[in-house]
């Protein structure tokens, strides 16, 4: 202790009183940080329970509740080191300095927050409509600051970023109320293209879940290489779309053989010549 008083030409109290006011900053700097994070948490559900109480969109709820969370954990991150007797100022001064290269470093992080704001106030999509974009397919599960979630059909959870998200390609499948449902049905030649015109009428007119206007559409489409193609074009509220699609695939392909009519294949014939 001799030694260490020489060397810092202070007194082994003075040594102390500044271990112990450094070690209380310390303490008081970790507690800073502990209840600061855990009211930011508390601040952020209350923001978020108040917002869907006020039944706010979704996406809305999400972005801004996780942008006040990383505010408020920034502020307190300042506050604990300012505990600990860093001078702010020469912290910003050299924020400043570094500004350059730290913009750079998150350029991709500043364009997720960006397309995060323009997603939220152009709302190509919101929580709950199913999406294709930057080549995949699923529901959005949540819109946060720097990043979409979608939940594949399979149950997989896609991270979509919202930088590239909000500047590409978007297809919204259930923003219109109403989506068409396209078919191809094909006959053989020679099978009676009448009866089946009916038949598929017949069908489309029992099926409730299909609209009346706009009016369904049943024509022939093309005379394949070996199928009289028939296509037909229907239209079904958005949540229907596959339960048509599927249902009115069945029904004709169990009741167009019951009628005479067949559905071709592609089939190959080999003439040997001896």
């Amino acid at each position: 202790m001799e030694k260490l008083e020489s060397i810092l030409g202070i007194s082994g109290g003075e040594i102390y009183q500044i271990i112990l006011s450094k070690g209380v900053s310390l303490l008081i700097a970790v507690a800073i940080l502990v209840l600061g994070f855990w009211t930011a948490k508390l601040i952020s559900r209350t923001i978020r329970k108040g917002m869907k109480k006020g039944d706010l969109d979704p996406g809305l709820i999400s972005f801004i509740s996780s942008l006040v969370s990383a505010i408020l954990k920034v502020l307190v991150i300042i506050t604990a080191m300012s505990q600990l007797g860093i001078e702010m100022t020469s912290f910003v001064a050299i924020l400043g300095a570094a500004g350059l290269a730290i913009g750079m470093a998150f350029s991709g992080t500043l364009s997720n927050f960006a397309g995060g704001v323009m997603i939220l106030i152009f709302k190509p999509f919101k929580v709950g409509d199913f999406i294709e974009a930057q080549g995949e397919i699923g529901t959005v599960k949540e819109i946060q600051i720097f990043n979409t979630f979608l939940s594949t059909n399979d149950n997989k959870t896609v991270i979509l970023p919202n930088g590239p998200l909000a500047n590409g390609n978007i297809v919204n499948y259930t923003k219109a109320e109403n989506r068409r449902v396209d078919f191809t049905f094909g006959i053989a030649y020679g099978d009676n293209y009448d009866k089946a015109k009916d038949l598929l009428n017949k069908f489309i007119a029992e099926d409730d879940r299909i609209l009346t206007d706009p009016a369904p559409f049943v024509g022939l489409g093309a005379l394949a290489d070996s199928s009289v193609n028939i296509t037909v074009r229907t239209w079904t509220p958005v949540e229907h779309y596959w339960p048509v699609f599927f249902d009115l695939n069945e029904r004709v392909y169990k009741e167009f053989s019951k009628e005479g009519l067949n559905i071709p294949f592609p089939q190959m014939d080999v003439h040997v010549k001896s």
